[in-house]
């Protein structure tokens, strides 16, 4: 894939989500940002639990349904995620999104935060609005499916030689 007349190697993705999840949950938050119907840019702070199989790598997150985010998801059903630390490690994960409100995987998400350890597992209902549990209409769940992966260690900025950053991408 040339980037600014060079090739970048794409790595295996047995080798990039693993070190993406490790990264991703120990930062927990992750900026995201979707575009409106006129492609302009619109960023959120969001709290994604990732889940690798071997072979897929899948993100959910718990969240709001608000009109903004429909509306958003409906025009253009992609989500970027950039996690950071001050450390300056970070990570991306380009995904395709799909807001999912049926009881059953609401409920399963539900309890993947509630049971999974911290910090990125958590009690969903000390969000207020969710309160109801959920199958509370405040509560849905989104999708993440990623078709790109970048890990950058920060050790790399602080001339670490045996630092690597790791990418992927789906193969068309």
């Amino acid at each position: 894939m040339p980037v600014r007349g060079k090739v970048i190697a794409m790595d295996e993705l047995a080798q990039v989500a693993p070190a993406f999840v490790e990264m991703a949950h120990r930062i927990v938050w992750a900026t995201a940002a979707t575009v409106d119907e006129l492609n302009r840019p619109w960023t959120r702070v969001l709290h994604p639990i990732w889940q690798f199989d071997g072979e897929r790598l899948v993100g959910w997150i718990g969240t709001s349904p608000t009109p903004t985010k429909r509306a958003h998801l409906s025009a253009n059903p992609y989500l970027s995620l950039t996690y950071w630390h001050p450390n300056q490690d970070t990570a991306n994960a380009h995904c395709r999104a799909e807001l999912l409100d049926d009881d059953d995987t609401r409920v399963w998400l539900w309890e993947n935060f509630a049971s999974a350890p911290e910090p990125v597992g958590y009690d969903p209902a000390i969000i207020q609005p969710w309160s109801g549990g959920p199958t509370s209409p405040a509560f849905v769940a989104l999708r993440l499916e990623p078709w790109r992966l970048r890990v950058q260690p920060g050790a790399l900025m602080a001339g670490d030689s045996t630092a690597k950053i790791l990418h992927w991408r789906e193969r068309d």
